[in-house]
């Protein structure tokens, strides 16, 4: 269960469309958050069990 998973370029073109405009403050990487969001999703863990490559689990 410690593999990350990525999000592929295609696949972050796809849904980049519906990602919220930064205003003022700068954006963290995309498409860590939204894999660390699948990843947790995936395999039902909790937060702060995601794998640190992710982020803070309060950016995820």
């Amino acid at each position: 269960m410690s593999d990350v998973i990525w999000l592929s370029e295609a696949q972050m073109r796809r849904i980049e469309p519906y990602f919220p405009l930064s205003y003022g403050v700068p954006r963290v990487d995309d498409r860590r958050v939204i894999s660390g969001i699948a990843y947790v999703i995936k395999n039902g863990l909790r937060w702060r069990d995601a794998p640190v490559a992710y982020g803070l689990p309060k950016t995820i």
